[in-house]
């Protein structure tokens, strides 16, 4: 098969770790000037937090599947 059997589950991991770390980091250090006037000045809190747990959910469920073989 190309690219190997568990293609999906690193993307998934893949997809799942970028999710979590781009919320994460948009409500630690959110952008230190505006582009432009549609820009928000920070990052709606609750909206990236779930986000964020749902994209560590996944990456955790992705890395699980990986161990389990």
């Amino acid at each position: 098969m190309f690219l190997g059997e568990d293609i999906v589950v690193w993307l998934l991991l893949a997809m799942g770790g970028a999710l979590f770390a781009g919320n994460v980091m948009a409500l630690v250090r959110p952008p230190e000037s505006k582009r432009d006037d549609t820009d928000l000045e920070t990052a709606p809190r609750s909206r990236s937090i779930a986000m964020a747990l749902v994209g560590f959910a996944v990456a955790v469920v992705a890395l699980v599947s990986l161990i389990a073989g």
